[in-house]
């Protein structure tokens, strides 16, 4: 159905007279029955019925009324969203890994829900991989992933990124080894765990990677003893003496039995990125979320920079660069 009938309808309904419609539609008496005679045979009911000289609604005239008038809001209350003029609103579908769920997307989250209680976002945890590619399928509309500095990702083409800053890697030992130490790592120590016990992931993928570089620069192979994903009970293993391994600083926790030391250039670091489809931004609801999500960032990890141009694009249709 049009648009411009359904609103000669409603304006019928509320005017009475075929004249009056025309008058604030701009049109004449006759484009106007016109229009109605149209409407009628797409609908397949009278919608009209004679009343002496003018015309007056029939009971299905009435109800299409009825609904045209919630059909005409949402169509407009869609526009304005659309335009950026009315308040952002809209479900997104974060996908997230699980060590800066606590850091960033809860307080994000809070944020965002104060301010513009109308977005819906509903999280699901993956790892990078599997999050890019629910990304790519349709499955999430924004994501959170990360890559380390030695083993560089290659993201799909079809995906925008923006890096939203860095955090440094730990090297996560028992205190009760001769060798921990709380210092900056050295390759001389790191080289005096050449015959340690090491704990990665059961993907063993990216992590498998790192841990091999980092221990490779030393002259040695890792001996991958365990493979744990839950990162608690990977610092529970090197608490316990079973392992040592590699920790990025915001899963790290001051916990009995535990020292970690820094990598630094031995071990890079880790980027975390912003990533959506290429196009999407332009959708306030996930222009929003990433938004507060980069201001998250900033209170937890190292080299956060400027909003992207991108994500600054105002929310509403009044405001600037900067507007909330």
């Amino acid at each position: 159905m049009d648009l411009t009938r359904l609103r000669l309808l409603v304006e019928l309904q509320r005017l009475g007279t075929m004249a009056a419609v025309g008058e604030v539609a701009g049109m004449g008496t006759s484009a106007v029955s016109k229009h109605f005679a149209v409407l009628e045979k797409e609908v397949g009911v009278a919608l009209l019925a004679p009343d002496g000289r003018r015309v007056r609604l029939t009971p299905a005239g009435h109800r299409l009324a009825a609904y045209a008038v919630d059909i005409l809001a949402r169509v407009e209350e869609a526009e304005a969203e659309l335009a950026g003029t009315g308040e952002p609103a809209g479900r997104v579908d974060l996908a997230t890994f699980i060590s800066v769920t606590t850091p960033i997307v809860l307080p994000a989250l809070g944020r965002l829900e104060a301010d513009h209680p109308g977005v819906d976002v509903r999280i699901i945890e993956h790892e990078p991989d599997e999050a890019l590619a629910l990304l790519q399928d349709g499955g999430a509309d924004l994501a959170l992933v990360y890559e380390y500095s030695l083993v560089p990702r290659r993201f799909p083409e079809s995906l925008t990124l923006h890096l939203i800053g860095t955090e440094p890697l730990l090297l996560s030992q028992p205190s009760s080894d001769p060798g921990a130490d709380s210092r900056p790592l050295t390759r001389r120590r790191l080289r005096g765990l050449s015959e340690a016990r090491w704990i990665a992931n059961s993907r063993g993928s990216d992590e498998d990677e790192l841990v091999g570089r980092l221990c490779a620069s030393a002259g040695f192979a890792p001996r991958i003893r365990h493979r744990v994903d839950n990162l608690e009970v990977v610092e529970r293993f090197v608490a316990a003496g079973q392992a040592v391994g590699v920790m990025p600083k915001l899963a790290a926790a001051t916990r009995r039995g535990v020292v970690h030391s820094p990598l630094g250039d031995l071990g890079g670091n880790r980027r975390v990125y912003l990533a959506g489809r290429t196009g999407a931004w332009a959708w306030a609801p996930i222009r929003l979320v990433a938004r507060r999500l980069h201001e998250a960032a900033g209170d937890v990890l190292d080299g956060v920079g400027p909003l992207p141009a991108e994500l600054a694009a105002p929310a509403r249709g009044q405001g600037g660069a900067g507007s909330p």
